[in-house]
């Protein structure tokens, strides 16, 4: 597995800092020394943060990146486990909890996602030096966190089709081929900051840019000042679109150079660095969609994998003699939304199923039917009925403007929302003790 698996985790993850609570890489027990921080009713205990910290350290070392003082890395990694143990205390405050079936669900598409049963996938997991109930747990925690930030931010958004509108007609007038690549650091300022505090973090922002232009490296600066959450990172921002770019940013963007670095920009949060890393382009979109149909027999106390599978086998013995698939469906699938029409799913394009159904379905024939294949709905026989072509260019603009535009608004108030969290909870820090 490498560290695929490790990239499969973080694509399937929403907050990038979780790599901070990532297991160690066998490097044996640290005895319980001190609390090093009081979050709410929580504590940090030092063996925990130094765990985190080693681990992070190995993960940099290994990508070729230049370590920050230890120091500074140390306290940036305390604030994610504080930020973290004050959400998951709120989650549970809220009732907020991860039944087990959803859990295994959430696995296996890790699994199927890394080409991989799940008794492999937790090999793999081990030979990469991790333990794998810490892995299961955080991956836990982490679906804990994306539904109450679903409660608290992303169910409060909402975007308009004028706001979707406005966003291609910008995205037209500025390139909307365009992708940018783009750094970010952040020096924040406390909600309801007085000008004392204001005016100090201006300085430090300065400073920093100053630093920037004389050529500190702006990855490094990143993980040694930021308070933005991808400051592990170095400020990575990723590819972007002009849409996806935060609107503080978005008329700034375009009118930057490769390499450029912007001097700071005031926002509720701080004062922002951006630095224009990369840019490049795209073009139309054409997608494939695939008429298919299937059959779904699901697992239970009764029936196990093994039994599922030799029921659709048998199902489809009896197609290949000469059998109806939409009688047999209607018969036996256990889908109670297509079996009525024969297990019809009409036309569909692979990114609207599961990616173990779509991989099977894309590599059909037309009329042929699959071996019995496992998703986290169970067991399924497909078959594809038709496969065709079309440009979608326009469709796909505005179901992608209007993620984009969700996704701008849910970084933008998770930043403050978590600022606010941060503020208003009560944190003690013994770091320097």
């Amino acid at each position: 597995m490498s560290r695929q698996v490790v990239k499969h985790w973080f694509t399937f993850l929403w907050l990038p800092w979780l790599l901070v609570f990532w297991p160690s890489l066998n490097q044996g027990a640290v005895p319980l020394d001190r609390i090093v921080a009081v979050a709410e009713d929580d504590v940090i205990l030092e063996s925990d943060l130094e765990q985190r910290l080693r681990a992070l350290e190995h993960q940099i070392t290994t990508s070729g990146a230049q370590l920050p003082p230890r120091d500074i890395l140390r306290r940036q990694i305390l604030e994610r486990m504080i930020l973290h143990s004050l959400q998951l205390q709120l989650a549970r405050k809220h009732g907020i909890q991860v039944d087990d079936e959803t859990l295994r669900q959430s696995l296996l598409e890790l699994a199927q996602g890394n080409h991989m049963d799940l008794d492999t996938f937790r090999q793999a997991i081990e030979n990469e030096g991790m333990n794998y109930p810490e892995f299961v747990e955080n991956l836990r925690q982490e679906i804990m966190l994306n539904r109450l930030r679903a409660s608290q931010i992303n169910s409060q958004i909402q975007v308009t089709d004028r706001e979707i509108n406005h966003f291609l007609e910008t995205e037209a007038k500025g390139g909307g081929a365009i992708q940018y690549r783009l750094g970010h650091i952040l020096v924040a300022t406390p909600e309801a900051a007085s000008p004392k505090e204001i005016q100090k973090a201006q300085r430090k922002a300065q400073r920093i840019y100053k630093e920037l232009e004389q050529g500190l490296d702006f990855h490094q600066a990143a993980m040694s000042a930021s308070d933005g959450a991808q400051a592990l990172k170095g400020g990575d921002l990723g590819w972007r679109k002009l849409g996806e770019i935060p609107t503080l940013f978005a008329e700034i963007v375009p009118k930057m150079k490769k390499g450029e670095i912007h001097a700071p920009i005031r926002s509720p949060s701080g004062f922002h660095i951006i630095k224009l890393v990369d840019i490049q382009g795209a073009d139309k979109h054409i997608v494939t969609e695939i008429h298919a149909r299937h059959i779904l027999i699901k697992t239970n106390e009764i029936i196990d994998d093994e039994e599922a599978q030799r029921r659709l086998r048998l199902i489809k013995q009896r197609i290949e003699k000469g059998e109806d698939f939409a009688e047999l469906a209607r018969a036996f699938s256990d889908d109670q939304a297509t079996s009525v029409k024969g297990g019809d799913l009409g036309w569909i394009t692979p990114d609207v199923v599961v990616p173990a159904f779509a991989k099977a379905m894309e590599q059909l024939q037309v009329n042929q039917i699959s071996e019995p294949v496992q998703t986290p709905f169970g067991w399924h026989l497909i078959q594809v009925l038709g496969r065709k072509t079309r440009d979608d260019t326009l469709e796909f603009r505005k179901k992608r403007a209007r993620e984009v535009l969700m996704r701008r608004k849910a970084e933008e108030e998770t930043e403050l929302w978590l600022r606010k969290l941060r503020n208003e909870s009560y944190v003690e820090i013994h770091l320097d003790e």
